[in-house]
């Protein structure tokens, strides 16, 4: 398994030089100048490699190997009429990706926004920070702050008392605090923020798209991209919905097990993978993540390791838990990812799992820094010392 690191681009407070520090061999970046929809030129690709290994002839080597994201459109995601140019670029951008020799490309199809939380700031006992869903919270943001159409059906009775109840427990300030990171454009979302009015506007889009015609979305972008990627060498990774169920109205479609069986099951492309989120998947209590990394090990060209611990009573909401210390059985998540990479041995093409610790506790001096919410520095770097140990641990029994 190949150890990466996320980096956000010369903005990003932890630095190519601090990568390099960290042991990691591969970069998981991005263009994130770019806007949702266009072409990412070959020069600025370039550029961007540069930046990652332009040391590499006098340090340890870095090597931009995967993408994350490519953001589809959301006129894809709605199946527009014109929504061809839009498929059109990603596909170019895709072929402008692979000529400069990067080609394991991480995407998601999630309507609107990308990863959710409600709390980017939650304190742990040990006085540390971690990332937060917080359920009730989620209730009160999307029927007394966001007052969605009609999002009554989706809670009991008794779920929009205990959303009134925190509603109002919250002073203006948590309130907006508690909209902004719901909705302001956290670092997967390449987008400006939304504002709650045209927030209100793209959920409207999705009012007659159900499960089944998002399916048929993705399904109809994948088989025009699929073949191309195939020419190209190129293994697509779709992200998991995050978290992994409906909400706000949306219908998610990357979710469980069966989900990606209904993927795999209509294209059946080798190019067609996934990118094995443990937390993502884990956070849902119906997921068996060791088992789904074995049973779609074929499929799995990167992973993101880390864990969620669910509240006992409401399994809906998480935290962002240590990498070793969740209710994801990440030993047996990481032993399964070694038996899959020993399986593809003395194939065809590079076989390496690409995975990077994800989410990491804000910790230590990181507390006073100002950085990308769960992308700190010292707890990344705690938990790929922890994967680091459970992989070599595994490695030396067989």
């Amino acid at each position: 398994m190949r150890e990466a690191w996320r980096w956000f681009g010369p903005n990003d407070p932890v630095s190519i030089a601090d990568i390099r520090q960290t042991g990691a061999t591969d970069v998981v970046s991005a263009l994130h100048t770019i806007p949702t929809g266009e072409v990412w030129p070959i020069d600025q690709i370039k550029i961007h490699k540069g930046l990652i290994e332009k040391n590499n002839k006098n340090q340890s080597s870095l090597i931009w190997s995967v993408v994350e994201s490519i953001p589809v459109h959301e006129d894809i995601k709605l199946g527009r009429v014109d929504n061809q140019r839009y498929v059109d670029a990603w596909i170019t951008s895709m072929e402008n990706l692979a000529k400069c020799g990067i080609k394991t490309i991480c995407y998601n199809f999630m309507p609107v926004i990308d990863w959710t939380r409600t709390d980017l700031k939650f304190q742990l006992p040990n006085g540390g920070y971690a990332l937060r869903f917080d359920q009730q919270k989620f209730a009160a943001f999307d029927l007394f702050i966001l007052q969605r159409e009609q999002a009554e059906t989706d809670y009991s009775a008794a779920e929009i008392k205990q959303a009134k109840t925190a509603f109002l427990a919250m002073s203006e300030a948590d309130r907006a605090l508690l909209a902004k990171n719901i909705i302001a454009g956290l670092p997967g979302k390449m987008t400006d923020a939304y504002t709650l009015d045209n927030f209100r506007n793209a959920l409207a889009n999705y009012k007659n798209i159900t499960k089944d015609i998002l399916r048929k979305n993705l399904f109809s972008f994948l088989t025009q991209v699929l073949p191309k990627a195939e020419q190209l060498g190129v293994k697509l990774a779709i992200h998991p919905d995050d978290p992994p169920r409906d909400m706000l109205g949306l219908p998610r479609i990357i979710c469980t097990a069966e989900d990606l069986d209904i993927l795999f099951s209509a294209l059946p492309s080798p190019a067609n993978g996934i990118t094995l989120c443990a937390g993502t998947y884990g956070s849902r209590p119906d997921n068996n993540l060791p088992e789904m990394a074995k049973d779609f090990g074929s499929r799995i060209h990167f992973a993101h390791l880390r864990g969620v611990a669910k509240d006992k009573d409401e399994q809906r909401s998480f935290y962002e838990a240590d990498h070793l210390s969740s209710d994801v059985d990440m030993v047996r998540v990481i032993s399964a990812l070694l038996n899959e990479e020993k399986r593809r041995e003395g194939k065809k093409g590079n076989n390496d799992i690409f995975f990077r610790p994800d989410h990491g506790h804000q910790i230590l001096d990181d507390i006073y820094k100002q950085g990308n919410p769960g992308y700190s520095c010292i707890g990344r770097l705690k938990g790929l010392a922890e994967i680091r140990g459970v992989i070599k641990a595994l490695t030396a029994v067989g």
